[in-house]
């Protein structure tokens, strides 16, 4: 009996894995291939997403009583809403229309982020250890953040040196720090969501949760490379 008591959370985490996994399988190409068409196809990938994560945040105070209490203010609630969701999706389009390398650009961000939300995974949990920041979210370690990081410096090296256009090395420290921003971005969703007290924005996802927890590093991530590129005075691609 205990032995059975002691499967049951390792088969609901490989359960949970492989959702996760489906998920990304479906989801992915279709970013990619619309990231990489652009146009109409990315405009109105990034158009669904926004208006998802604002469905998700107008319920969000509906979900329970507790939260801010700013958060009650309903104008107030959209105003921040509108800043927080709309202006990443607002850097991502500009990202993308950027002559001659505009799908690079976007491409390499969303490869990034994604593989920071791998390695943080994966390394916090094989390798454990002293916990982030556990009054927000009590699952994230300092492993998980260098595993993202390396992870991220990896694969934006490597995105770099597919394409001769991009300088490799720069990129790597660059996603290294890009890392960093979209885990700023994951643990301010789960303050969020801990302040209302709920674990997932919604289920639209399985295995993931809502589009804002899909996407939460990334409406970090995507304004500071627009920052990044603004301040470089030309793309960071050329």
């Amino acid at each position: 009996m205990n032995d059975l008591n002691s499967s049951a959370p390792a088969a609901a985490a490989g359960s949970a894995l492989r959702k996760r996994v489906i998920s990304a399988a479906v989801m992915l190409p279709m970013a990619i291939a619309a990231a990489w068409f652009g146009d109409w196809a990315f405009g109105a990938l990034v158009a669904l997403a926004a208006g998802l994560m604002l469905w998700e945040w107008h319920r969000l105070p509906t979900l329970s009583p507790t939260g801010p209490a700013w958060a009650r203010n309903r104008p107030v609630w959209w105003l921040v809403g509108l800043l927080y969701l709309v202006l990443p999706c607002v850097a991502l389009v500009w990202l993308r229309q950027q002559p001659e390398h505009g799908r690079h650009i976007v491409f390499w961000l969303f490869c990034v982020v994604w593989a920071t939300d791998t390695g943080a995974y994966f390394a916090g949990r094989s390798i454990g250890g002293p916990k982030l920041i556990p009054s927000i979210s009590p699952n994230k370690t300092w492993a998980g953040l260098l595993g993202g990081m390396v992870a991220a410096a990896v694969v934006g090296g490597l995105v770099g040196a597919i394409n001769p256009v991009l300088p490799a090395f720069a990129l790597a420290g660059l996603a290294g720090t890009v890392a960093v921003v979209s885990q700023a971005g994951d643990f301010t969703e789960s303050a969020i969501k801990r302040a209302f007290g709920v674990k997932d924005a919604s289920q639209i996802i399985p295995g993931h949760g809502g589009v804002l927890d899909r996407l939460d590093g990334l409406l970090f991530a995507a304004p500071f490379v627009a920052v990044c590129d603004l301040i470089a005075g030309r793309t960071l691609w050329g």
